[in-house]
């Protein structure tokens, strides 16, 4: 369904690396929105393999140090926004955010960690040895890039589990526009609606 349309639209994007950039909004302890710009790792794949099932997730990585952590412990609902300038598609996706941290007790997400951990590159690795995050500026060391073989304690998985996603088409006229939510046994419903 919308997963589809997205990664026809992640396909026809390869070659503008800044198409793997979204925007996640999530509330604040203040009650007031916090938006951001990340990078989108994939889906979470093998999905059925968990006893919790957990399907059609995106993948981010954060710092656990981060305000975005807090966050998500606070308040697990979230939207990511993306836009896509080729197809001139958006996407708004709409769910709950699991924070997958080194205490993590689940030994599968646990290992869906680690392989997010291994895929990255080491300035992306290097960046969760840095100092906390905004807190006064430090010198940072010249240091090698941590290990590929075991994630650092401050490095999360961030799993966007969606519950509805608005997809919006801009070319033509009138556009199209279509709403996907899911039903209370998990399945995936589709409504044509008006831009």
């Amino acid at each position: 369904m919308w997963r589809s349309h997205l990664a026809r639209s992640l396909q026809q994007h390869l070659s503008q690396p800044e198409a793997k950039f979204l925007h996640l909004a999530t509330v604040g302890h203040d009650q007031r929105p916090r938006n951001r710009t990340v990078v989108f790792r994939g889906f979470l794949e093998n999905g059925d393999r968990f006893s919790t099932p957990l399907t059609d997730c995106l993948k981010i990585v954060t710092d656990i140090r981060s305000q975005k952590a807090m966050q998500i412990a606070e308040n697990p609902w979230a939207e990511a926004s993306w836009y896509f300038t080729k197809t001139r598609s958006q996407f708004r996706i709409s769910g709950k955010l699991l924070l997958i941290d080194h205490d993590c007790q689940d030994l599968e997400l646990q290992t869906a960690r680690l392989e997010t951990w291994q895929a990255l590159s080491d300035p992306a690795r290097i960046q969760f040895s840095w100092a906390h995050p905004r807190e006064p500026r430090v010198h940072f060391p010249k240091t090698e890039p941590p290990a590929a073989d075991a994630p650092l304690a401050s490095f999360c998985l961030v799993l966007l589990e969606p519950c509805e996603v608005d997809r919006l088409e801009l070319r033509g006229t009138p556009q199209n526009r279509w709403i996907y939510w899911r039903d209370d046994q998990g399945n995936w419903l589709e409504k044509e609606v008006n831009p």
